[in-house]
């Protein structure tokens, strides 16, 4: 036997290949273009080798870099799969002139079976029965010719080849003249063989073909015959075996005919003789000789019992007395079912693209290529996987391959999944009265809508979306307004949590593929279903094949939501089907919708549910003026504001900004007076404070600007926040837009929980209740409960934050990992509890949020469950944690994060003072000697995570250990627009792995591998975890080069390459008595680090960079300015403020109804303006770079009547 062998091949094949492989002790060598370098052919196999680019005429059908790759690696045999070179009796020659064995035919059986004009010769000469046909065709009229004698229709075939590739059915000889050349080239692309011919085409055909397989000396057996008559576009679809309703003694006849013809040849290896059987006469034509082993042999191997690669195998190593041995002795039935990605609703269009979601069940066989996260290309052949189930008999086999199916998911693209459920449950398949073209006129039901227009941001969002996972980084990324999304899904008789389309600022058009009850709230989108009005706030009957078209918010609001009865049927990730545009998961593909997506639909569950309209009183009031009402706090005067400041804060109307956007709606409004000088260690801002979690809703003051913390927003941050939205105004942040006006109201927790509760009845009831107001006497203070430092207890403060989250704080506002120590304990008594209500327990530095429902546990009832906490909970002093040491490779001063400073330079700030160098910045500002002591120092360090999410997915926040090797910093002010997923930064004390691409403010020292695998499990990422560290981790850097790190990052996600993690445990009495020991050196090294401080601050305020205010765009102008209309013209005018990004049309374009004449960048969306009728551009208002205000006129339209 061969000690290794190449697979010439890639997919579903291949992995089967490497199964038997491994089975029998065999290395593997696989091969790979770069398409498929993530393909689990790759990983699987003991070796793999590119072996050029994705085009299959660049890789795997280079049969030179093929062998050469053999003679590398040392591989003895070469196993070609089935398709590219598996029938190449050239290759097969070249494998032999090499030495290395060719594991099939031999290259003369290749070619008398391969070109099926001589395969033809073959069978007449063995006595198996013909079909009229032709030898090659000459030309085009000699097969115009040989068809009127053979009689339409006729097959029109490629002598090479197979899979259905190369043949096209000709009912006319129009069709014929039509497709002659495409045959002919799709020939020459695909087998390198342009030979045709024509055969006589049997109407009701079933494809019957019997495995043979033999020794190369006249041995040949027949191991039973398949039927593969369900095909479409002649692929097959479902095949089985054994054939249905064939009697024994035919069954007999095609396999002796089928050993004859093996034997005449000295067939060695696996084949396939493939037949065309008449239904209506019983008989059966040779049809063709597949010199491979087919995709549909697992179905025989099931129920043989054979491993036919394995036989293959030895049969190629000289070992074939196993064929001596075989008796055929078939058990029970087989059905295989191809699981396709294409578009069955669209004529069966390959569909390319991400696997978010997959699914197969355990209890069967199933071959595939793919995993969760695998990229399906449009390369390649579009077969995900095939499903093989077997059974006692054909109804079992049937049965529990429906089964395996219903059990199977697949998400991301679509495919022939859904489909292949109909046709097993199909009459005419379960009758076995299916032939060759069964599926032409088979009609499967799609319960689909397909997007022909994506809108602004079109995304699936449920309520009250992914909970649970704050601690991490993870935002519960629900919909913006939940009001209107609720009141949606209860108007079509939906649960509340079923998922729903958002749209924002102007909406998709959409086909719907089935009968349906749709409902539309929130903003007025202007919306019409084939053409005609559709009302908002009540159910609507939508028919198969109608079309619903939005267009842009007219009025006041922002976001617009669409419930269909049954909800959008898409995959939850980590517990919700919501969509985080920015981690790239949830909802459909983990991104907004584009043209071509098709959103599949669950079926409803009851055709009895109430449906019924929401009444006038209860629809919501949208308006440019917006009064929400908030709890003061978490911070507050005199701690953080002054009283000034908080009175400012709650009499201002705030004006939305226009760069807002899911994760925060920035405020312009007046600049706080501070109550500090600076934030201390956390940074120079006054509005600056050591990491702590965020309340969804919450206003963070950025410095000096506000932002309403959005669903999509980060978790963790250094910042205050005033004021936090209660749950029953929150959904008005969704409606917000640029331009609009916002007064906050406070309120206390009883008058949120008696809105809330308000709210909960109406939804339920559809009937109005008793309103509540805001209550302007709500406590002076945010502070709930404070507890001074003693001798044996550490300071406490609970801070409200609204009426679902409080914020505990221990402790002085300093870097202490006591403090943090305290919070890691009380985190334990409360998971220890369980208590009901709880939703998550994020930590800060030195705080801990508790995210609460209201409705369950009360704010008071909290706070005297933590205060037993604080009087039950031991001292940290002997306390010890779990902690892992991880070693992450860090490419310094990595090429990406210059690339971010010099975009920083270029479009925010070219004289900050750590540009052009952050890594000189940090030398200067610490009062190191030279950059090489920066870099001693991050490398030798290290760093304790102390919090995870800081900016989304598990990124952490983490502090050095030694306080010698705290690198203190200011973070960029403004902050970058971009930084590379994955930027190593410190900001403040901390160090920061940026978790995915985005904004940041830390100052870059590098690049590092991945934090957060959002498909995958690896021995890295373990027990469901996408997040890679764990509190307390301490992490070490070692350096590699930039390139490395690329081939790292490449690997790392995928589990091909690894990082060393060390298991121990850190105690706090160890650390306490390490910082004593070395007290004197950690006082010198702040001292000296402090003056250096000091002197680069000063130096700011000398240049004025002290006091630098990140300028506003230009105020727009205003959307009422005066301007004349010509007759027979109307004005187009922004639906939003922000500032035009590309205008594609000018002054005489002529346009139609749906063409885009401009482009407006706001709320972080490049928001396309439509013409709503056709006409002649009149003038162009404004021009690229230009503000805009909402309702602004832009373009000035002649009306062609």
């Amino acid at each position: 036997m061969f000690d290794k062998v190449l697979i010439a091949n890639r997919g579903a094949i291949a992995c089967r290949i490497i199964r038997t492989l491994k089975h029998m002790g065999v290395a593997s060598v696989s091969v790979y273009s770069e398409a498929d370098r993530h393909s689990l052919h790759v990983s699987e196999a003991d070796e793999a080798v590119c072996i050029g680019a994705a085009p299959a005429s660049e890789s795997y059908l280079d049969g030179q870099r093929i062998l050469d790759v053999a003679r590398q690696t040392g591989a003895q045999a070469i196993h070609p799969g089935y398709g590219f070179l598996s029938e190449n009796a050239e290759f097969a020659e070249a494998c032999e002139a090499a030495g290395i064995a060719f594991i099939g035919p031999t290259p003369a059986q290749m070619r008398d079976f391969g070109l099926k004009h001589t395969a033809r010769k073959l069978a007449a000469d063995n006595e198996v029965p013909l079909l009229p046909g032709t030898g090659l065709l000459d030309d085009l009229e000699e097969a115009v010719k040989e068809a009127q004698g053979i009689g339409y229709p006729v097959m029109l075939k490629s002598t090479a080849g197979g899979g259905g590739i190369g043949m096209q059915l000709c009912w006319s000889e129009a069709e014929l003249v039509d497709a002659y050349h495409s045959v002919e080239r799709l020939a020459r692309s695909n087998f390198s063989q342009g030979g045709i011919f024509l055969e006589k085409y049997v109407e009701q055909a079933r494809h019957i073909e019997v495995q043979i397989f033999g020794d190369g000396h006249g041995k040949v057996v027949a191991l039973g015959e398949r039927d593969c008559s369900v095909q479409r576009r002649n692929q097959k679809v479902i095949e089985e075996t054994p054939a249905p309703g064939i009697e024994d003694g035919l069954r007999e006849c095609l396999m002796e005919a089928a050993v004859r013809l093996g034997e005449a040849v000295d067939y060695r290896s696996a084949g396939t003789v493939e037949y065309v059987y008449d239904s209506q006469s019983r008989a059966f034509y040779f049809l063709e000789v597949n010199t491979r082993l087919q995709v549909e042999h697992g179905v025989t191997e099931v129920v043989t019992g054979v491993d036919l690669v394995e036989w293959m195998l030895r049969c190629a190593a000289g070992e074939t007395a196993f064929l001596g041995e075989y008796r055929h002795a078939p058990q029970g039935w087989a059905v295989q079912a191809r699981l396709y990605a294409e578009d069955p609703g669209k004529q069966f269009q390959p569909c390319a693209g991400l696997l978010t979601d997959m699914r197969f069940p355990a209890d069967i066989r199933v071959d595939t290529w793919v995993e969760q996260g695998s990229e399906v290309t449009a390369y390649y052949d579009p077969m995900i996987a095939k499903l093989i189930a077997s059974g006692t008999d054909r109804e079992a086999a049937i049965s529990q391959l429906s089964t395996a199916l219903e059990q199977t998911s697949l998400a991301g693209i679509e495919s022939n999944l859904s489909y292949l459920k109909q046709v097993l449950a199909d009459d005419v398949f379960l009758k076995a009265n299916h032939y060759t073209r069964y599926l032409d006129k088979f009609s499967a039901r799609a319960l689909t809508i397909d997007v022909l227009q994506p809108g602004t941001q079109s995304i699936i969002v449920d309520y009250p979306g992914r909970l649970g996972y704050w601690d991490v980084g993870i935002p519960p990324s629900g919909p913006m307004d939940d009001l209107a999304c609720r009141y949606a899904n209860r108007i079509v008789g939906n649960d509340l949590d079923a998922a729903v389309l958002e749209m924002t600022v102007t909406g998709p058009t959409l086909r719907f593929n089935t009968d349906s009850v749709i409902a539309l709230c929130g903003a007025a989108m202007p919306a019409l279903l084939d053409g005609e009005p559709v009302a908002y706030w009540t159910p609507v009957a939508v028919s198969k094949g109608a079309t619903l078209k939005l267009r842009a918010v007219k009025e006041a609001g922002n976001r617009t939501y669409l419930a269909v009865r049954g909800g959008f049927d898409v995959p939850h990730y980590m517990g919700s089907r919501t969509t985080f545009t920015l981690g790239q998961f949830g909802g459909h593909s983990g991104r907004a919708l584009q043209v071509g997506d098709v959103l599949r639909l669950h079926a409803a569950a009851s055709q009895d549910v109430s449906m019924q309209p929401v009444p006038g009183d209860l629809v919501p009031a949208y308006s440019g003026q917006w009064d929400i009402r908030v709890m003061y706090g978490p911070h507050g005067a005199p701690d953080f504001f002054t009283d000034n400041d908080i009175d400012a804060f709650f009499t201002t109307d705030y004006e939305v900004h226009y760069n807002s956007s899911r994760t925060g709606v920035r405020l312009i409004g007046p600049k706080p007076e501070w109550a500090r000088s600076d934030g201390g260690e956390a940074g120079l801002h006054p509005s600056n404070i050591h990491d702590n979690a965020y309340a969804v809703g919450t206003i963070d003051f950025t410095g000096d600007m506000p932002i309403i913390l959005g669903p999509d927003g980060p978790s963790l941050g250094g910042f205050v926040c005033p004021a936090t939205i209660i749950q029953a105004d929150l959904w008005k942040v969704g409606q917000l837009k640029p331009g609009d006006r916002v007064r906050f109201v406070r309120t206390t927790f009883d008058g949120a929980l008696a809105a809330r509760r308000q709210q909960d009845t109406e939804l339920a009831s559809l009937q109005p209740g008793k309103a509540t107001a805001g209550d302007s006497n709500a406590s002076d203070s945010p502070v709930r409960y404070r507890q001074p430092d003693a001798t044996d207890t550490t300071a406490v403060c609970y801070r409200q934050a609204g009426d679902d989250y409080l914020l505990v704080e221990y402790g002085p506002l300093v870097l202490d990992l006591n403090l943090r120590f305290r919070v890691h304990a009380l985190v334990q008594w409360l998971d220890a509890r369980q208590l009901p209500g709880i939703i998550d327990l994020t930590p800060g530095i030195r705080s801990l949020q508790v995210h609460y429902d209201s409705r369950a546990l009360s704010q008071d009832q909290l706070i005297d469950v933590l205060k037993q906490a604080e009087s039950e909970l031991p001292s940290v002093a002997d306390m010890e944690v779990p902690s892992r040491i991880v070693h992450l490779p860090l490419s310094w001063d990595d090429p990406s994060t210059r690339l971010a400073i010099d975009k920083y330079m270029q479009s925010v700030r070219p004289d900050a003072p750590w540009c052009p160098s952050n890594i000189e910045f940090i030398r200067r500002i610490n009062g190191l000697e030279n950059i090489d002591e920066v870099k001693r120092i991050v490398f030798d360090a290290s760093y304790l995570v102390l919090g995870l999410g800081d900016v989304y997915l598990g990124a952490p926040v983490a502090t050095p250990m030694d306080p010698r090797h705290r690198l203190v910093t200011t973070k960029y002010n403004p902050a970058r627009t971009w930084t590379p997923e994955n930027a190593v930064g410190i900001g403040g004390a901390y160090l920061c792995v940026y978790g995915m691409e985005g904004p940041g403010g830390y100052q870059f020292v590098g690049r590092t591998l991945q934090m957060w695998n959002r498909y995958r499990q690896t021995c890295e990422f373990t027990g469901g975890k996408q997040w890679l560290l764990r509190f307390f981790d301490q992490i070490r850097f070692y350096e590699v080069g930039h390139d490395e790190l690329l081939r790292m990052r490449e690997d790392f996600p995928l589990g091909r390459s690894g990082i060393e993690i060390d298991e121990t445990t850190l105690k706090l009495k160890d650390y306490q008595q390490f910082l004593a020991d070395n007290a004197d050196g950690i006082a010198a090294f702040k001292t000296h680090q402090q003056s250096a401080f000091d002197a680069e601050r000063q130096r700011w305020e000398e240049s004025g960079q002290a006091h630098f205010e990140a300028s506003l765009p230009d105020e727009a102008a205003s959307s009422d300015a005066p301007f004349d209309i010509p007759q027979g013209c109307i004005a187009v005018a922004s639906p939003v403020t922000g500032s035009v990004w590309d205008i594609p049309v000018k002054a005489g374009d002529r346009i139609t109804s749906g063409d885009v004449l401009m482009v407006v960048e706001a709320m972080k969306m490049e928001i396309g303006i439509e013409a709503d009728e056709d006409g002649r551009v009149e003038e162009v208002l404004c021009a690229a770079g230009n503000p805009v205000s909402a309702g602004q006129a832009v373009i000035i339209l002649r009306i062609e009547e």
